[in-house]
């Protein structure tokens, strides 16, 4: 799926509705500015909860407000606490996956743009991205067409490309949301494992790279 080129290529392993990469992802966006013209970013979507129908129950709701916060502390974002108020909530991010796929697909520039935005909604704003108007909404300001959206989001191919995509996310061992991988001549090799902070995360780049190449 992803392959070595002349240029260093980072593998973002994410998802929309993942705490830390809402965090994560103001970093990497970071470093993209910084190492503009010197390395590419690839965005992959890895499968959390994607599928699922049960609702969340307390001990996972209570699991997941200790991390909001963590992350919170860390990285001074906003959160709306209000979700934790909902009743029988099923967090499936599968719908959300699918729809940052269709837009690398349809601008794969904006990936990190709009997978921020999506963060945003999600954890700032309160809003459902389990529904696709919702998640058209959103790439809409983007200047995606809602309607070209919504087809490619509701075709069975792209479906399919989803879990083709959550299974490669596996096979090349991100279990872990967000994970970063620089990619080789020789392979993949991880960079990170969670959340790190703009200067720990240039740090661990260049012994990785100077690794490489070494």
């Amino acid at each position: 799926m992803v392959r070595a080129s002349d240029s260093p290529r980072l593998i973002y392993v994410t998802n929309p509705m993942c705490a830390w990469c809402y965090g994560f992802t103001a970093v990497v966006r970071r470093l993209r500015a910084l190492w503009q013209g010197r390395i590419k970013v690839k965005v992959l979507f890895g499968d959390l909860n994607a599928h699922t129908t049960t609702p969340l129950t307390r001990e996972e709701k209570d699991q997941l407000a200790l991390s909001w916060h963590l992350v919170q502390e860390r990285t001074y974002l906003p959160f709306d606490y209000r979700f934790f108020k909902e009743q029988e909530f099923v967090y499936n991010t599968e719908p959300a996956c699918r729809a940052m796929l269709c837009v690398r697909l349809l601008r794969p520039v904006l990936t990190l743009e709009v997978l921020r935005a999506m963060h945003s909604a999600f954890y700032a704003d309160g809003l459902d991205l389990r529904n696709p108007m919702v998640l058209a909404r959103i790439v809409g300001m983007f200047g995606i067409s809602e309607n070209l959206f919504l087809t490619l989001f509701e075709s069975e191919e792209i479906m399919q490309q989803m879990e083709d995509e959550f299974g490669y996310v596996d096979d090349i061992g991100a279990d872990t949301f967000p994970s970063l991988f620089l990619l080789t001549n020789h392979g993949s090799e991880q960079i990170s494992r969670g959340y790190l902070d703009i200067n720990e995360l240039e740090q661990r780049l260049l012994t990785v790279m100077e690794h490489a190449n070494g």
